[in-house]
């Protein structure tokens, strides 16, 4: 069997380092293989060079051979196959002929690279620049997302409780039952009545604040100890002269109270002495935000909680099946701006003073019209097996109300459709808006698993309504909003078919994809982070300095959050987390690399929150990097941006060194 290229490649390469008997390791960062050699004088560096196939050599920390992206894990994972060992691991001391052995058999077959299965469920969020209210948005994310699974629970049983009571009065069920549905409501109120107990712990924990201080806050807002009626024991507002209500703020009322409570907790630890701050801070904490939150928070927020669940209620009443429309065409973009969350406490608020939840229903009517978008998709695009296959796959869990699969998946990433189901989703809300006094009597789910929690068996109106986002979200995929694109051809793994059902310009036994046509234009890059923007010539790093890679720009970063730096698809993510590729439709492949150096930490210090195949846009947050990591670690945190195939590159507009905002405009670079 003749060898391919990257056995060559691999073959040369040892060759002129001295063989497998001067290996220590093998890794490989995104367009190097890392080399640690026994004895650096055995390699014929400038012999290396001239190989073909090498795009440069650096011997600075390891020996490093540059190849480039989609070239350097195959040649890797074939220098490691040759001697038996995996990635990292420390190569085998020659012993008798073993080593002499794996060192000349270069023809042992190709090493076994598995490809990694494209992931449909990916997380799309919209993270432009870090303002205070996307920061806000992420606390209450982060304080209701754990408690989802209660409401769930204890809304279920709920419904079920309110069937069984309905049983009862039309005497299908005897008495002997009331004892079970009492038993049911206690269980359920075992959330609902100390829901704010619950918040304040988990707002205390997300603002870092002590959790037990977080829970009283949320229980002194019950008001425990004062008995409503008896003049005695009443707490007057000091701003209508009236009782004090238990409860009165709410949900709201807990989430501003401890959020305080954080900064002054954190003002005394800072102030107070270490011998003592374990009995003063907790004690003049609480009893600052104790009488803060009775006699200012508790009436403001009840006021706002008051005025927002009857603004709802009455933009409901009044605008009726028109409201109900805006409301269920606007709420998947609300979802992938991630506003859906600022929701929750609102939903909260209703159930609490009306006992059930008249937005939700509604709100749900947009996963039935991106399932509606699905079927159309399915029956226009069947011969592209790779996203019928998807639909497939997110389908049924789209019915039963989740409904990230399908917007990540299939929907957002086609464009049209996206469109189309949220058109569907505001049919369906304008049906259950124009029949009106549809709740739910808790949160979490949507889709057909909301039916069983609908407020006083009002679930057939809810049908309709779910119904009609189906149908409405079909029709206007089907007419409107199926892309030529996502109706061409394709085997499971995306690659093009002729019409006998062949891979396009594929022959039989190919190792290489078909590669995406260039389409000649112009690529705005921006910044991928704030800090201060330079040319490549000035990176600590001679690789990239010398553009032996590719030709870009760098920034060293003062944010920790980095975005794409141009529109186009998540390539590939290197499995250390500190690069990752990028293809455009002008035909750019474009590198990130985070950090020099940075492959040693095996991933540490990054987090990527997007998955290969994934379409980004320029600017849209790809990453987070931990800066103090990095450099606590010894290295430079510098952000590389390069465009890796420069054959395609016709002009890279000059730039400017200096501070740039992330997501500033940097170069335009057009292809040929």
């Amino acid at each position: 069997m003749a060898e391919d290229k990257y056995q060559v490649l691999a073959k040369e390469i040892y060759d002129h380092i001295g063989g497998p008997d001067n290996v220590q390791k093998v890794i490989h960062c995104m367009t190097r293989v890392r080399i640690t050699l026994k004895d650096d004088s055995k390699a014929d560096t400038e012999g290396l060079k001239k190989v073909p196939g090498v795009l440069g050599v650096a011997n600075e920390d390891t020996y490093q051979v540059i190849v480039g992206p989609g070239v350097v894990n195959k040649v890797a994972a074939d220098m490691v196959a040759q001697v038996g060992v995996g990635l990292g691991e420390p190569f085998p001391t020659a012993a008798g002929g073993a080593m002499a052995s794996a060192a000349t058999d270069y023809q042992s077959g190709k090493a076994a690279v598995e490809a990694k299965a494209a992931e449909v469920h990916a997380a799309h969020k919209a993270a432009q620049k870090q303002t205070w209210w996307r920061a806000a948005l992420k606390h209450i994310s982060g304080i209701f997302i754990p408690l989802i699974p209660a409401f769930v629970g204890a809304g279920l049983i709920s419904g079920i409780a309110g069937i069984l009571s309905n049983l009862m009065t039309v005497g299908t069920l005897g008495g002997g039952w009331a004892q079970f549905i009492l038993v049911l409501k206690v269980i359920n109120g075992g959330l609902f009545t100390y829901l704010n107990i619950y918040v304040g712990i988990n707002a205390a924990k997300e603002f870092g604040a002590t959790e037990g201080l977080g829970g009283i806050m949320g229980g002194l807002v019950l008001l425990p100890g004062v008995v409503a009626g008896t003049a005695a024991t009443t707490i007057t507002n000091i701003f209508t002269g009236q009782a004090l209500t238990a409860g009165s703020g709410g949900i709201i009322g807990v989430l501003f109270s401890v959020w305080i409570l954080s900064y002054v907790e954190k003002f005394f630890h800072k102030h107070i002495p270490d011998s003592v701050d374990i009995i003063f801070t907790p004690f003049l904490t609480l009893l600052i935000m104790g009488v803060f939150t009775i006699f200012l928070v508790m009436p403001a927020a009840g006021w706002l909680s008051n005025s927002l669940v009857g603004g709802i209620n009455w933009i409901l009443n009044v605008g009726g099946a028109f409201s109900g429309f805006i409301l269920g065409l606007v709420f998947l973009p609300m979802v992938m701006l991630g506003l859906h969350q600022i929701l929750t406490p609102i939903h909260l608020s209703m159930i609490a003073k009306l006992h059930n939840t008249p937005l939700l229903p509604i709100l749900a009517m947009a996963g039935g019209g991106q399932v509606g978008a699905a079927i159309a998709l399915w029956i226009r695009c069947r011969k592209n097996k790779q996203l019928t296959n998807m639909i497939k796959g997110a389908l049924p869990v789209g019915i039963l109300g989740v409904g990230e699969p399908l917007i990540y998946g299939v929907s957002l990433p086609l464009g049209r459709p996206f469109i189309t189901a949220c058109i569907g989703g505001g049919i369906g809300g304008a049906v259950i808006g124009g029949i009106g006094n549809i709740g739910s009597i808790t949160i979490g789910p949507s889709g057909i698993a909301l039916i069983p929690l609908i407020y006083q068996n009002r679930w057939f109106g809810y049908v309709l309504g779910l119904l009609a986002a189906y149908v409405g979200g079909f029709i206007a995929t089907y007419f409107f909003g199926v892309p030529k694109s996502a109706m061409v051809a394709k085997d499971e793994m995306g690659n093009l078919l002729t019409a006998d059902g062949v891979v396009a310009d594929a022959p039989v036994g190919a190792d290489e994809p078909v590669e995406a046509p260039v389409v000649a234009g112009a690529s705005q890059f921006v910044a991928t982070a704030a800090g201060q923007l330079k040319h490549l010539d000035q990176v600590n790093d001679s690789v990239f300095s010398t553009k032996m890679v590719g030709d870009g720009y760098a920034i060293d970063p003062t944010m920790e959050t980095i975005v794409a730096p141009v529109t186009g698809t998540i390539a590939n993510i290197q499995d250390t987390k500190h690069a990752f590729m990028m293809t455009t439709e002008t035909g750019f492949e474009v590198m990130v690399h985070m950090g020099l150096d940075t492959v040693e930490m095996k991933g540490a210090p990054f987090t990527i929150e997007m998955k290969e195949g994934q379409h980004v846009t320029a600017g849209q947050q790809v990453a987070m990097m931990d800066l103090a990591a990095v450099k606590a670690a010894g290295h430079d945190t510098t952000i590389i941006t390069v465009v890796t195939n420069m054959d395609h590159v016709d002009n890279i507009q000059d730039f400017q060194d200096g501070k740039v905002d992330v997501g500033d405009k940097v170069a335009m670079i057009t292809s040929k």
